[in-house]
């Protein structure tokens, strides 16, 4: 490290605003590098940085961990003079309206609307239902033949659920999740480019104008019908309601997927885990945070700085963007022994693949339960698994998604 902040000769610098660093998935060399000599390391600006504007890189666990437990000095919002901010490193006019783009008291405020929909109760329901549809798919395996798991399963279970939790109906998942996978796959300053989110607006609000008219039992139905008691019970707005979707769908159907199939990835690769598991079904509870380590789909979050404050021995200024990086966190070692270990029988793992404190992530309970479904199915009726190639992802910045993996199957004897 120089005087100045600038990487050393030893050590490449990635361009971490750019989405083409990603394409071969985390760039683990280099931010193993910054755990332990940069921690809290200056990302000048590059020709693809969003706002042509450079940001702080925080990668060790303790300090991304000072950074979410203290909103009023990083915020979800925005801060200093910006006219946006949010979660993303592009700064957004719907910082303070969006759930993920707010801090409390209104983050409450919203956060309570989805929280009743994702109640361990409402989620367990669903159990059984999952099962069955992961059962339904595995009998659709092409047994013998080589084929891409991702479309056959890992994609197709969590964006089956995300439809039954939102009242989407089904048969428009496949649309809907083609233009996230290509709006994650353009080259654009935004997670998702805006051409692909205009098609999900123009189809959320279609689909909010039909709850509006006839409510089910659904989350999307009870946040159109619901009230802001805090706010002079006021209903959301339209571009609320849109907000919202472009959120939740999203959200639900794209993160869990990378942990399904990268966290079997990691199982086939390591055989003696795989048959810890077959050994033991009491371990699979234990093995789906290890996958969630593994994977940690959403990589980093921004926050803005409200107040000139030090991090890391770093100063910070008021208005600057901070990005914390979730995945560097769940590999340091100083919070877990051999963190380049897959171990399913890790303990203590204390990942935060979730995020942690008051924008802790929605969906975790649905997500562990459909891991674990997809766990137990899978290896009750598989009784072998062969990879054939390397895994691809999607290449994006923020949400480390799985697009192929290429595997064959055989099945066990017994009948589902």
């Amino acid at each position: 490290m120089t005087g100045n902040g600038a990487l050393s000769a030893e050590i490449p610098a990635v361009d971490l605003s750019s989405d083409a660093s990603f394409k071969n998935g985390f760039p683990h060399g280099f931010f193993t590098w910054l755990r332990e000599n940069d921690p809290v390391h200056w990302h000048a600006a590059t020709p693809v940085s969003p706002d042509g504007e450079g940001f702080w890189v925080v990668s060790r666990y303790a300090d991304i961990m000072e950074v979410l437990r203290t909103p009023a000095i990083y915020s979800s919002d925005t801060g200093g003079e910006r006219q946006g901010g949010g979660t993303t490193l592009k700064d957004e006019r719907a910082a303070g309206k969006v759930l993920n783009y707010t801090d409390d008291p209104h983050h409450r405020v919203l956060r309570g609307l989805v929280n009743k929909g994702f109640t361990a109760q409402a989620v367990g329901r669903l159990g059984d239902e999952l099962r069955r549809r992961a059962n339904l798919l595995i009998d659709d395996f092409p047994v013998g033949e080589v084929f891409n798991f991702v479309p056959h399963f890992s994609r197709e279970l969590p964006l089956q659920a995300i439809c039954i939790v939102l009242g989407v109906p089904q048969e428009d998942r496949g649309q809907l999740c083609d233009w996230i996978d290509h709006g994650l796959e353009a080259d654009s300053p935004n997670v998702m480019a805006k051409e692909y989110v205009v098609k999900i607006r123009d189809y959320a609000r279609g689909i909010i104008a039909e709850k509006r008219d006839d409510p089910k039992d659904d989350i999307l139905s009870k946040i159109v019908h619901a009230r802001l008691d805090d706010e002079g019970g006021r209903a959301l707005t339209d571009e609320e309601l849109t907000n919202f979707f472009i959120l939740l769908f999203p959200a639900g159907a794209e993160t869990t997927r990378s942990a399904i199939g990268g966290g079997l990835r990691m199982l086939i690769e390591h055989p003696e885990q795989l048959q810890r598991l077959r050994d033991d079904p009491g371990m699979i509870k234990g093995a789906i945070e290890e996958m969630l380590r593994w994977m940690t789909p959403s990589i980093y979050k921004r926050r803005t700085v409200t107040q000139d404050t030090e991090l890391g021995g770093r100063p910070l200024k008021r208005g600057d963007k901070v990005t914390i990086w979730e995945m560097s966190a769940n590999r340091d070692s100083a919070m877990f022994d051999d963190p380049f270990t897959f171990d399913v029988a890790r303990t203590p793992n204390r990942h935060i693949s979730f995020g942690f404190g008051a924008h802790i992530c929605l969906g975790a309970g649905l997500a562990r339960l459909e891991i674990g479904i997809a766990l137990e199915e899978l290896l009750r009726r598989i009784a072998r698994f062969d990879l054939h190639g390397a895994a691809e992802w999607i290449p994006n910045n923020r949400l480390l998604g799985l697009r192929n993996l290429p595997l064959s199957v055989s099945l066990k004897e017994q009948n589902p």
